[in-house]
């Protein structure tokens, strides 16, 4: 019960901060965004990893370091996708993946064992990832090869992200995430800081080497959402590292994967956007979905 209820808890914190960062995205490149989102997470991770103690050691700082890297990875793939499109389609086969491959590592790896209503469960928590991500659209196109390829390479990272910290000790306390999130920060800032200095070896304006294209040109860049969104991840890894120190991962990584329903409820709550009937339908097959996998 409590596994779930954290995985549900981490999968809506993270659909909330992929939301702020779409909002922050408008006005700056996606890798801007992750460095500022990451930033701002480390700092809660600071502040929360000496609360909870705990012993690092160095295969828990290795798992760390290995799934800060597998976070960077994902990003860069997921972003490339989602350019690539369609976004009905790509969003929903990543997050199928980032479930699938956990849950495959968790029973065969793993050596998990799960009783007739988790197995159930399970089928039902995928169904319900792919409805609630999966937004039809007017003439949408097939996706191409490459596009396909990025999405699946995007959940494997993810899911791998998942696997690296299941690894870690439960004497590490916060403190592998930390490394993680330090890893994270470092690679991110160091892209960040070679496009500043590639703008300015050109004699370009750095605003407008950060700046997103899609954004209109002399207007007011807003960051602070990314900010507030890496708070937001920050504590769904920390829901996230929990429910998996309490659960099995192939359960947790299924609701963890229902990420998209955070955004989705934001979206329709603070930008009116409709909920379609197919995701309507997803939500509440993903509520049924956490319901039996904490009865199991």
């Amino acid at each position: 019960m409590l596994a779930a209820l954290l995985s549900l808890s981490g999968a809506l914190l993270w659909g909330a901060a992929d939301f702020l960062g779409g909002l922050t995205a408008r006005h700056l490149k996606p890798i801007v965004v992750t460095a500022i989102a990451a930033c701002t997470g480390v700092v809660v991770l600071l502040i929360a990893a000496p609360i909870a103690g705990g012993t690092l050691s160095a295969a828990d700082a290795a798992w760390g370091a290995i799934s800060g890297v597998c976070g960077v990875v994902s990003l860069a793939l997921l972003y490339a996708c989602l350019a690539i499109g369609p976004m009905s389609i790509l969003s929903p086969l990543t997050a199928i993946v980032s479930a699938v491959a956990p849950m495959i590592w968790g029973v065969t790896v793993g050596g998990e064992s799960l009783g007739p209503l988790a197995w159930a469960g399970l089928g039902v928590a995928l169904v319900a990832v792919a409805l609630v991500g999966f937004v039809p659209e007017q003439g949408a196109v097939r996706p191409s090869i490459r596009g396909l390829a990025l999405a699946v390479g995007a959940g494997l990272a993810i899911g791998a992200q998942i696997i690296a910290i299941d690894h870690t000790s439960a004497e590490s306390g916060l403190d592998a995430l930390l490394v993680s999130r330090a890893v994270n920060v470092t690679l991110t800032v160091l892209i960040v800081a070679g496009m500043i200095a590639w703008a300015a070896a050109r004699r370009r304006s750095v605003v407008e080497a950060l700046r997103s294209p899609a954004a209109v040109a002399g207007s007011r860049i807003v960051w602070w959402p990314a900010a507030v969104g890496g708070v937001g991840d920050a504590v769904a890894n920390i829901a996230m590292l929990l429910a998996l120190r309490t659960g099995d991962l192939s359960i947790v990584a299924a609701l963890t994967a229902l990420y998209p329903a955070g955004t989705i409820v934001l979206a329709a709550i603070v930008l009116r956007e409709r909920i379609a009937p197919v995701q309507i339908v997803g939500l509440t097959l993903a509520l049924g979905a956490a319901v039996m996998l904490a009865l199991d």
